[in-house]
């Protein structure tokens, strides 16, 4: 099977796991807002990047390409996959009204500084303007996908970020859950509050400490997970009702996999969560034809 991906590692990874799978072209790194207004390479400084891949994914943003390294192999295409992860770290937009991705390795590279230095903003995702360019790319992407005939071959894997660890419940966000996890943190600041003026502190200090309890590993990641898919929403309704098909799982459904390759994220899912996924895919592959099907 021949696959495409305009995404992140949640399609990346998902393919590795499909049997005798190639992917012919990897679209990472890269905001569909990127299709419309890329604002070139000139000035952009990539030497830092000591990876091929990410040279290659951060000038193909730079330069809009996403589209076209899909659409060249378009006869051989067996699946494109589409997933959102990539979009949220927003984008730089410049005085002229080009874009930028702000992936990772434009903040290492330097590039996102030089951005700020030539009074690029950072749109942020989940503000208004970041939807409305979003919008206008995906359905940009959208159109170019239609007119390869790939549109029928597309699926969207509408994955929400998982809120907990794996072999852990998924967090709950009911009234009961919220007040239960202060109470938690509650007792938390008391016994370090406790601790602090054993050691001497004084009880302004430990007053203060007291107030500003770090939530644990575990309360971070439900924390950014429940956000993120907040602020997802929106965008995962839009590129739903834009694609042939969706495979589809809740944060309750998925766990993070603490012992992932490139470590633990609310995105960097269990094998066996990949395992579903994939079985989803094939099942859609093999009834090739039929359109707006949601698979959970």
């Amino acid at each position: 099977m021949k696959i495409a991906i305009f995404g992140s590692c949640v399609s990346r990874d998902t393919a590795e796991l499909m049997p005798e799978a190639e992917v012919v072209a990897y679209v990472a790194r890269h905001s569909v807002t990127s299709l419309e207004s890329p604002h070139g390479t000139a000035g952009i400084d990539l030497s830092d990047l000591t990876s091929a891949f990410q040279k290659r994914m951060v000038s193909s943003d730079l330069k809009g390409s996403g589209i076209e390294r899909i659409v060249k192999n378009a006869r051989d295409l067996d699946v494109v996959l589409l997933d959102l992860v990539d979009e949220r770290r927003g984008f730089w937009k410049f005085p002229d009204g080009t874009t930028m991705t702000n992936s990772i390795e434009v903040e290492s590279c330097g590039a996102a500084r030089v951005a700020r230095r030539d009074g690029a903003r950072l749109i942020e995702f989940g503000t208004g303007e970041h939807f409305d360019r979003w919008k206008s790319g995906y359905s940009k992407l959208i159109a170019g996908l239609k007119n390869a005939e790939l549109w029928e071959k597309t699926i969207l894997l509408d994955i929400e970020w998982a809120g907990a660890f794996d072999g852990a419940l998924h967090p709950h966000s009911d009234s009961l859950a919220k007040i239960g996890r202060k109470w938690r943190r509650l007792q938390r600041g008391s016994r370090e509050a406790s601790r602090g003026l054993s050691r001497g502190q004084g009880i302004a200090e430990a007053l203060t400490n007291l107030r500003h309890v770090r939530p644990t590993e575990a309360e971070e990641y439900a924390d950014r997970a429940a956000a993120a898919n907040a602020d997802y929403v929106r965008y995962r309704s839009v590129s739903q009702s834009l694609v042939a098909s969706t495979v589809t799982k809740t944060s309750s459904q998925v766990r993070i996999n603490r012992e992932h390759k490139w470590g633990p994220q609310p995105f960097h899912y269990r094998d066996e969560d990949y395992r579903s996924i994939v079985q989803s895919i094939l099942e859609l592959v093999a009834t090739t034809g039929t359109s707006s099907t949601n698979t959970q």
